[in-house]
């Protein structure tokens, strides 16, 4: 398994709305193995294809059901891999506070429906179907959200969304740099390789 690059805002895939997977094979196990390695690795709950570059209609999840006294008695769902899904039922409303791999050190209450039908594809392709309440149904459909192009700052208000992103650019402004500063050599390697 390897620990594969987490893109940050502003990189345009995680404004890309995601192909849906139409081959489960083993290319797609080593990458499905080689995210939740990346998500294990930042200490994350969730990760989309998309935040490590892949425009696909993949996410994973291990979120915590339970707080533990100590970090060893913590539950979680366990790793679950979702491709394809679709929200089929919405229920009640929830305000959660929620942070992003794509967006280091920024979080922000967001409100989300409380409980959610899912239905989605293992990675072999079966049919599978979940319900969700509270911080898993808020995991999926945050999730969801970037495999559609979404990410949760698009969810707050004009005025906030201002706020927070002229603070995170701030924050962030070496790392955001560095990133531009790498897409344009690759841009410019990849002109030079065609002319």
């Amino acid at each position: 398994m390897a620990v594969l690059e987490v893109v940050t805002f502003p990189h345009p895939v995680l404004k890309q709305k995601c192909e849906p997977v139409t081959r489960f094979d083993g290319e797609l196990h080593q990458f499905l193995d080689d995210m939740a390695a990346t998500m294990n690795d930042a200490d994350g709950i969730g990760l989309a294809a998309n935040q490590v570059g892949v425009a696909q209609r993949i996410f994973l999840m291990d979120v915590p059901t339970n707080r533990g006294s100590g970090d060893k008695d913590v539950k979680t769902t366990g790793r679950i891999e979702v491709i394809n899904p679709q929200i089929t039922g919405q229920r009640g409303e929830l305000k959660y506070e929620e942070g992003c791999l794509s967006f280091p050190g920024m979080s922000e209450f967001i409100m989300r429906a409380a409980e959610i039908d899912l239905e989605y594809q293992d990675r072999t392709g079966k049919a599978c179907k979940l319900t969700a309440k509270g911080l898993v149904a808020v995991c999926i459909q945050h999730e969801l959200d970037h495999l559609n192009g979404i990410t949760f700052i698009d969810r707050l208000s004009p005025f906030k969304r201002k706020i927070a992103l002229r603070e995170y650019l701030r924050q962030n402004r070496d790392v955001i740099d560095d990133q531009a500063m790498r897409e344009k050599l690759k841009a410019r390697r990849a002109q030079q390789n065609v002319g």
